[in-house]
């Protein structure tokens, strides 16, 4: 039996208009998290430290970060999940960061102070530094949330705070279910400023502190593939055909996003907590787009993404949907005020510094 993705606690009378086809039945199933209905909105935070190269890396500056993720004396203030991730930029610079949860933005505020994170980011001087720091941060409301996972067995991202799974979903695999899973667009066309400039620039160093004003509902994805616990056949399977393409159009939006509305895109590693080294057998793009519109554009119009749509079809078509490849995203739609980019010493073609 299908459900539907919206819960019914979020569900509104409808304005605006659904993609879903007729009597549509997916051809493999997918779920979504379903939050405890006293949840009002939750927190991702992404803090890390750029270097020039990887070489240049020390281990200091993150664990200097897990010292505050893990320290604080109050736990029910510390982040639900974490974990650590890593990126080589295309200008060769290295950034290493923990990307953490928390289930309010009341828990991730009191965390800042009960930890000491928020005075130690205030009194950082970057002329001191020898590296940069970011601090990329969102707080949407639930409604302005979407999951999807392609099963209910692993938790991911915001789906470690999750009550408990939903059955199989309706709205999934068809143009235009990415939208149809947002409660917010039920009622609201959640359309974003796409007048700014989207621009990569030279990649210079600033040696200074910039914050970026938050943007008019700027949609950002976290879309993520596991492949760690697949059979050898289809581990094969997987990097000689899924992984070459995704590859290939997470490059297209880092290098030319601008094309499609796309200010920024990393397709980052999972670190291990321990060794501080990349687990290349989990990887997850992390891509801010200026509308969601922009982001359903290169999803339904650009080669790129059709070679990774249209590759996985054909993926689960061999494996006869049996598939233990894991694949999963989150979408969040923010309000200006729902977003915070601070980045000290960064070069200006990392993050939302495009956007200045």
């Amino acid at each position: 039996m299908l459900e539907a993705s919206i819960p019914p606690n979020l569900v509104q009378e409808r304005t605006r208009p659904v993609s879903t086809p007729a009597n549509h039945e997916p051809p493999f199933p997918a779920y979504t998290s379903r939050f405890p209905e006293h949840t009002k909105d939750l927190v991702m935070a992404i803090i890390g430290a750029q270097y020039a190269s990887a070489a240049d890396n020390d281990g200091a500056a993150i664990s200097k970060i897990l010292e505050f993720i893990k320290s604080s004396p109050d736990i029910a203030t510390r982040p639900s999940f974490w974990e650590l991730i890593s990126v080589t930029d295309p200008g060769g610079s290295y950034n290493l960061a923990a990307i953490a949860y928390w289930p309010s933005r009341e828990s991730y505020e009191k965390w800042g102070v009960a930890s000491g994170f928020s005075e130690w980011w205030e009194r950082l001087d970057v002329e001191s530094e020898r590296h940069g720091w970011f601090l990329e941060e969102f707080s949407p409301t639930i409604d302005r949330l979407e999951t999807v996972f392609s099963g209910n067995e692993i938790l991911e991202g915001a789906a470690h705070m999750q009550e408990k799974w939903s059955g199989p979903i309706q709205e999934h695999v068809y143009w235009g279910s990415m939208r149809d899973r947002f409660p917010v667009a039920q009622t609201d066309a959640i359309t974003g400023d796409t007048s700014h400039n989207v621009a990569n620039k030279a990649g210079v160093t600033l040696r200074r502190r910039i914050r970026v004003p938050g943007k008019q509902n700027l949609a950002i994805i976290r879309s993520g593939q596991d492949w760690s616990n697949t059979y050898p056949e289809e581990r094969k399977l997987y990097l000689g055909t899924m992984h070459p393409v995704l590859t290939k159009g997470m490059d297209f939006l880092r290098d030319h996003g601008e094309d499609v509305g796309c200010y920024s895109c990393r397709l980052m590693d999972v670190v291990d907590t321990d060794t501080f080294k990349a687990d290349k057998d989990r990887t997850f793009g992390l891509a801010y787009f200026n509308d969601l519109s922009s982001l359903e554009g290169w999803s339904k119009q650009h080669k790129t993404h059709l070679a990774i749509f249209g590759g996985f079809l054909q993926y689960a078509k061999k494996l006869e949907n049996n598939i233990s490849l894991r694949l999963f995203h989150e979408v969040l739609v923010l309000k200006p005020e729902q977003q915070f980019f601070e980045y000290l010493g960064c070069h200006e073609n990392f993050g939302m510094l495009v956007s200045l």
